[in-house]
C-alpha cells in the first residue's frame, strides 16, 4: 500500500513537473533562437562607407595603401581587404566603401582617426523655355549670358543616369581645343565608343556601379533591366540635365510640332562630363561619393547633381545623407553644386538638398502653356491645355471610377484604355 502511495505520489511529482520541463525546455529554445537571429543580423554582410575627412598628403598610392592597412587589421589580412573594399576615395577627401559585417563597421568606427562609419543608402533621379524666363536669352547682348561668354571653357559634370552622345545638343560646332587643366576621359563600355561618341563638347563620359552591384540582390543582367553597362543613357533622365545644363544650340526643334524653335543649354559653349551613376533609377551612395571623388581630380568647374534620399527627409544638414560629403568636398575645391530640388513631396513645398554650400531651388514657375479649346455637342467650349496635336478621335464617354453600376457590361464592354485624370467634387460639379 505504501510502494502504491509512494509510486502515486511520484506519478503525480512528475506529472507536475512534466509541464515545467516543457516550459524550461521552450525557453531554452527560444533564447538559443533569438541568440541565432541577432549572430545572423551582426554577420550579414552590407556597404558601408567609411569617412576619414580631409586627406593629410597628395600621395594617391599611399592613401589607398593606408584604407587597406585599416581594413585589414579589422578583417584579419590583406586579402580580405582588397576582397571587401568596392572603392577608395582619395582625391577630394579620404575614405572608403567596403563590404562589411555590423560588428566588423562597428569596429573600425572605433578606431583612431575614423570620422564616420554609415551604410550606404540608395538616391533616385529628382525645357527649353526656362532660361529666357531667367532673363538668359540669346537675341540680347545685355545680359549675364554673354557677360559669361556662354560659358565658353566651363567645365560641367553631370552626375546622373548616363547620356545619349549622338544628340546634337552635344554637337562641338564652332568649340576651340579641349582645356588643357581637364584630366578626365571617356570611359568605354557597352555601345559607347569613346572614338566615336565624345567630342569638343562632351569630354568626358563615365560610369560607376560598384556600390550598387554589392547591394544588389541575386545576379544583376544589364540586358533584362533595361541597362548598358557604359556611360551611355537608357531612360533619358541624364541626358535631359546634361543639354538643359550645358546643351549647344540646336535649330528647329519642336515637341511634335509645339514649341518650334532653338534649344540650348544654360551654357551653350561649356563642356560636358558625364558621370553615370543610376541603375534602374536607383543610386547607391558609394557610386555617388566615387564620382565626387573623380570629378574633383577631374578638374570639373560645376556639378550637376539632380539626384536626391528617398525618405525620411531631414530639415538640416544630416550626416546620413551621403551626397552633402561629395558636395562639401568638392566645394571646398572651388566646384559650384547645384542640386535638384526634388518634386516628390511629401508637401508642395519640400526641398531634398538644403546643404547650406549647394544650390537649389527654392520656389518656380514657368510663363508658358500650351491652351487647347474643347468644344462639346451643344457648341459650349471650355479651355484647358493639353500637347495631343493627333487626329480628332471623336467623342467617348466618360465614367466616373465611383459610379455604382459601373460594372454593368453594357458600359465594360466598350472601355478604352484608361487616362489618369484628376477629379475635384465640388457642390454641383465634377471638374478634370
Amino acid at each position: 500500500m505504501q510502494n502504491m502511495n509512494a509510486c502515486k505520489m511520484m506519478g503525480q511529482n512528475k506529472c507536475s513537473l512534466f509541464p515545467s520541463c516543457i516550459l524550461l525546455l521552450v525557453s531554452i529554445l527560444f533564447f538559443n533562437m533569438e541568440n541565432i537571429v541577432l549572430a545572423n543580423e551582426g554577420s550579414k554582410i552590407q556597404v558601408y562607407i567609411v569617412y576619414l575627412g580631409e586627406r593629410k598628403h597628395n600621395d594617391l598610392e599611399l592613401i589607398t595603401s593606408s584604407h587597406h592597412d585599416m581594413l585589414a587589421s579589422v578583417l584579419g589580412s590583406k586579402q580580405a581587404s582588397v576582397d571587401s573594399m568596392i572603392y577608395s576615395y582619395r582625391h577630394g577627401f579620404s575614405g572608403f566603401a567596403a563590404k562589411l559585417t555590423e560588428s566588423q563597421a562597428q569596429s573600425i568606427a572605433e578606431l583612431p582617426g575614423v570620422v564616420h562609419v554609415l551604410p550606404h543608402s540608395f538616391y533616385k533621379v529628382q525645357t527649353t523655355r526656362s532660361w529666357d524666363y531667367l532673363g538668359l536669352s540669346p537675341y540680347s547682348q545685355t545680359n549675364l549670358l554673354y557677360d559669361a561668354k556662354m560659358g565658353d571653357d566651363v567645365i560641367i559634370g553631370v552626375l546622373d543616369s548616363g547620356i545619349r552622345p549622338e544628340s546634337e545638343s552635344f554637337n562641338d560646332k564652332g568649340l576651340g581645343p579641349i582645356p588643357s587643366r581637364w584630366k578626365g576621359f571617356c570611359q568605354s563600355g557597352q555601345k559607347f565608343g569613346p572614338e566615336r561618341r565624345c567630342n569638343k563638347k562632351l569630354i568626358g563620359a563615365r560610369y560607376f556601379i560598384d556600390g550598387f552591384l554589392a547591394s544588389y540582390r541575386g545576379t544583376f543582367n544589364a540586358t533584362e533591366n533595361n541597362e548598358l553597362l557604359s556611360a551611355r543613357d537608357t531612360n533619358g533622365h541624364g541626358t535631359h540635365c546634361a543639354s538643359t545644363a550645358g546643351g549647344s544650340f540646336v535649330n528647329n526643334v519642336s515637341r511634335s510640332g509645339l514649341g518650334l524653335g532653338t534649344v540650348r543649354g544654360g551654357a551653350p559653349k561649356a563642356r560636358v562630363a558625364m558621370y553615370k551613376v543610376a541603375w534602374m533609377r536607383r543610386i547607391s551612395s558609394a557610386d555617388i561619393l566615387k564620382a565626387f571623388d573623380e570629378a574633383i581630380h577631374d578638374g570639373v568647374n560645376v556639378l550637376s547633381v539632380s539626384l536626391g534620399i528617398d525618405l525620411p527627409l531631414y530639415p538640416e544638414v544630416d550626416k546620413r545623407d551621403m551626397l552633402y560629403y561629395g558636395s562639401f568636398h568638392a566645394v571646398a575645391s572651388g566646384i559650384i553644386i547645384v542640386c535638384a530640388g526634388g518634386n516628390s513631396g511629401p508637401t508642395a513645398g519640400t526641398v531634398v538638398n538644403v546643404a547650406p554650400w549647394v544650390i537649389s531651388v527654392a520656389a518656380s514657375a514657368m510663363d508658358r502653356s500650351f491652351p487647347t479649346t474643347i468644344m462639346l455637342g451643344n457648341n459650349q467650349k471650355f479651355m484647358g491645355q493639353s500637347m495631343y496635336i493627333g487626329k480628332d478621335t471623336g467623342f467617348v464617354e466618360l465614367f466616373y471610377k465611383d459610379r455604382d453600376d459601373l460594372e454593368d457590361p453594357r458600359y465594360t464592354s466598350g472601355l478604352v484604355k484608361p487616362i489618369p485624370a484628376c477629379a475635384i467634387k465640388t457642390q454641383n460639379h465634377i471638374s478634370f
